[in-house]
C-alpha cells in the first residue's frame, strides 16, 4: 500500500465515523454550537405502544402478585382456621341429623 491510498483509507474512515456520529447525534436530539459546543434541543419520546405494553405487563404481574399473597396468608391466619373450624363443625352437625 502507497502512502497516498494509506492517508485516502484514513480520511475515509475519518468522514465515514463523522457522518455516523452526526447521525447518531440527529437521532437524539444534540445539536452543536459554531464552537463546537453541544447540547441537547429536545429528548426522543419513547416508543407509546411500548410503553403502554409496559403498563400492561406492569398490571398483570401486580394481580398475579396479589393472587398469590392471598393463596399464602389466607390459610395461615387464625381467622381463615377458625372459619374452616367452624365449617368443619357445621357440616359435622349436617351429616349427624341425617
Amino acid at each position: 500500500m502507497s502512502f497516498w491510498s494509506a492517508v485516502v483509507l484514513i480520511v475515509l474512515i475519518g468522514a465515514v465515523a463523522s457522518v455516523l456520529r452526526s447521525r447518531n447525534n440527529a437521532a437524539n436530539g444534540i445539536t452543536e454550537d459554531m464552537m463546537g459546543n453541544q447540547s441537547i434541543t429536545h429528548r426522543p419520546d419513547p416508543a407509546p405502544q411500548a410503553d403502554e405494553e409496559a403498563q400492561r405487563e406492569i398490571s398483570a404481574l401486580k394481580e398475579r402478585i396479589a393472587v398469590l399473597e392471598r393463596i399464602a396468608y389466607d390459610k395461615n391466619t387464625s381467622t381463615a382456621r377458625e372459619r374452616e373450624r367452624i365449617s368443619a363443625e357445621i357440616d359435622a352437625l349436617r351429616d349427624n341429623q341425617d
